[in-house]
């Protein structure tokens, strides 16, 4: 069984996502831990690259400030590893084909099963383009997360079939980002992702309040969290990790 469905073994799931090196390293291992301290059950790491395609505004910022930092992949990785002397929940990298080409795609999917990171999710790798990663992420034991979006259609259930870890449901058309409401039927989505598939699917994109994310969870397996929890790290900078863990606890506690 993946390491990932520990995540979702009590309940609904409370996924945030941190962009690693903004400002600095030390900064994102402290706000992990005060994130998994206040509940959440499964860590997104954004590894920075410097055209992030699917991410809003304040995501791009972020990668900005890490890259100018000289946050670099190898840096990443030395995070995970110290991370892992205590931090237990599953972990998954977030970033782009590029980023795992430069780096060589063997080395980086075996680096990422030595250091205990259990899945990848890759926004620009259409479904039909796995291929080119799924069977390393098989070799080494890591998920190859797949995405369905709503344009995704009669794709859906083909998509479900194969997913491994969980799936990310994108609540809807567009980059990352607060949203004031999502008004996508979800539902509908998540029915033929459960007809097709035991594996868990959890939502993201757009979600920033309590109420969103309690929606969100009653319809699917869990909410992903990234923009709201990036905007604290570039309002409060190193003091941020405190307002993350706070902001968790929030989130957490509305999915109970």
């Amino acid at each position: 069984m993946s390491n990932i469905a520990k995540a979702f073994e009590n309940g609904k799931a409370f996924i945030p996502f941190i962009t690693c090196g903004d400002p600095d390293l030390e900064t994102t291992a402290a706000a992990v831990r005060e994130m998994v301290k206040n509940g959440a059950d499964l860590i997104e790491l954004g590894i920075p690259f410097s055209d992030p395609t699917a991410e809003g505004p304040v995501i791009q910022g972020a990668n900005i400030r890490a890259l100018k930092g000289g946050v670099k992949t190898d840096k990443v990785f030395g995070l995970v590893r110290e991370l892992r002397t205590d931090v237990t929940v599953p972990m998954v990298f977030m970033t782009y084909a590029n980023v795992v080409f430069s780096y060589g795609a063997e080395k980086f999917i075996s680096t990422c099963a030595e250091i205990g990171i259990d899945g990848l999710i890759l926004p620009d790798i259409p479904f039909e383009e796995k291929e080119e990663f799924l069977p390393l992420c098989k070799k080494y034991g890591v998920d190859l997360i797949s995405l369905i979006a709503p344009t995704s259609e009669n794709r859906i259930g083909m998509i479900a079939k194969e997913a491994d870890g969980f799936i990310y449901l994108v609540s809807s058309l567009g980059v990352t980002g607060e949203r004031s409401e999502i008004k996508t039927d979800l539902s509908s989505i998540v029915k033929i992702i459960r007809d097709n598939t035991n594996v868990p699917c959890a939502i993201g994109f757009g979600i920033s309040t309590p109420e969103q994310a309690k929606s969100m969870a009653d319809i699917s397996d869990g909410a992903i969290v990234g923009s709201a929890i990036v905007k604290l790290l570039e309002q409060h900078g190193t003091a941020a990790p405190k307002y993350i863990g706070e902001y968790v606890k929030k989130m957490k506690d509305a999915i109970k």
